[in-house]
């Protein structure tokens, strides 16, 4: 963790962890030594120290070395039963891949709605030995390049556009920082597999293998695709890329510096249509010889089309999570207290967990809610529509969810409603029973129908701390 000890003092920073999802180790802060004793921390040592179970360059040299010793008690002929296992290693390659591309998407999405309340740009600093993700397309480039990105958007074209859109409207810049340090010959390490001759076999993309070759063109191709990928990522975000080195307090000192001196420009485009195209942006400075870092384009999404598309699901689940980040494009405050009176004993439970049993405390919850974080239509009539959804999860300290509620809410204002919600929020209600006798954490979430943007806030509520509460709120 050294490279956290090069920061400059006054930096803020948060720390997130990436394995099977994403996790906050730390928020921000400009102490350095809370950043350190938030990475000691044993409950996150597993996160931190191991990394998480990924498709590697090691995984591919093992199954060269697994089809190697298959063709040796062939001697050396190509059956079907050996074409049969490269066929199921290559399918299982896929699916790891697939894994975590859609892992590392939806993570940066959590990122670009926590940060998007955080004024100004943003710098993800993306410490990884792999980077599967591409955030635009390319119309230029490589062949191999092109086609990387043809096959990532075949399978992902949506969830990247949504992952792209966020990281624009957030002022996000990603700078990959290659985590393994320097690249290494693996394929002339001793105990590496070593040059094979794979009668018959093919190479990464389908081509035909160039016998004792194929570790050497695997490594290096993979090893192309990493660097390519970071360097695309950082320039589409407007960061930079650092790989093929073991010094990462250096790079951390280089990215934070580099992010810490930008201009904020700003423009109106002329084509208004949202067709969702990709539209690339050029910045050109006059006099001088300059590397520009900016964001290359933008996808012309209409996004309150692409958020009603989601009728159908409920788009907070996922992002009221246990030990999530909280979302901040829309801020709103909560009030949480136990119901007075308390129901009778027999009363049916409030909420959505038919299953919740046991002594339980019913709790009054209030939304305040922003007003200019929701789009509130203007009518002919003076009135205002709009649609959002309120949601409220209930988390044991295991995980595991006690109870939860929440409903849509279409809203037709009248102007004086809507003139007193001008001065202090949009209000909403809910009543939620909780198990009298668990610490619970108490999530809440809004979500605006007409915009795509959400908002959530975590609420411990322990026990001890509920009974004060309620003795206060008795007298």
């Amino acid at each position: 963790m050294k490279f956290l000890k090069g920061m400059a003092p006054g930096t803020r920073a948060a720390i997130f962890t990436l394995s099977s999802r994403l996790r906050m180790v730390q928020g921000f802060t400009a102490d350095s030594s809370a950043l350190l004793t938030a990475l000691n921390d044993p409950k996150f040592g597993d996160i931190i120290t191991k990394p998480s179970e990924s498709h590697t360059l090691e995984d591919k040299q093992n199954n060269i070395d697994d089809i190697q010793r298959l063709l040796d008690l062939t001697g050396g002929r190509m059956t079907v039963a050996i074409q049969t296992v490269m066929d199921f290693q290559r399918e299982m390659t896929n699916i790891k891949s697939g894994e975590r591309v859609g892992m590392t998407l939806e993570a940066l999405q959590y990122l670009a709605r926590y940060l998007s309340a955080t004024p100004g740009r943003k710098n993800l600093l993306w410490f990884s030995s792999s980077f599967p993700v591409i955030i635009f397309p390319r119309t230029t480039g490589s062949a191999r390049a092109n086609m990387l990105n043809t096959a990532d958007l075949r399978d992902y074209g949506k969830v990247i556009r949504q992952t792209a859109d966020l990281l624009t409207v957030s002022k996000v810049a990603v700078y990959p920082i290659g985590a393994e340090g320097l690249m290494m010959e693996h394929v002339m390490d001793p105990q590496g597999p070593g040059p094979t001759d794979i009668e018959g076999g093919t190479l990464e993309g389908g081509a035909r293998n160039a016998g004792k070759m194929a570790p050497y063109v695997n490594e290096y191709a993979a090893r192309s695709d990493k660097i390519m990928a970071m360097e695309q990522l950082a320039e589409d975000t407007g960061g930079r890329a650092f790989f093929n080195t073991n010094d990462l307090n250096a790079a951390t000192q280089k990215a934070i510096a580099d992010g810490a001196h930008y201009y904020t420009i700003a423009y109106a485009p002329t084509n208004k249509k949202m067709d969702g195209s990709y539209r690339r942006i050029e910045v050109k400075v006059k006099d001088g010889k300059y590397r520009l870092a900016y964001r290359h384009g933008y996808n012309a999404d209409d996004v309150a089309r692409d958020a009603n598309e989601k009728k159908d699901t409920n788009p907070l689940h996922e992002l009221m999570i246990a030990g999530m980040p909280d979302a901040t494009q829309i801020l709103f405050a909560t009030r949480v207290l136990p119901a007075n009176p308390q129901p009778a004993a027999n009363s049916p439970h409030a909420g959505k967990n038919a299953k919740l049993t046991g002594p339980t405390t019913r709790y009054s919850i209030d939304f305040m809610i922003r007003w200019t974080d929701v789009k509130l239509d203007a009518k002919p009539d003076g009135s205002h529509t709009g649609k959002i959804q309120v949601e409220l999860l209930a988390y044991d300290r295991d995980g595991n969810a006690v109870n939860w509620s929440g409903a849509t809410e279409q809203m037709s204002l009248k102007p004086e409603l809507f003139s007193a919600i001008e001065k202090s929020g949009v209000p909403a209600h809910v009543e939620l029973d909780l198990p009298s006798d668990k610490d619970v954490v108490l999530e809440a979430g809004v979500y605006d129908w007409e915009t795509g943007k959400a908002g959530t806030i975590s609420v411990p509520l322990p026990v001890k701390d509920r009974v004060t509460i309620a003795q206060r709120v008795a007298k």
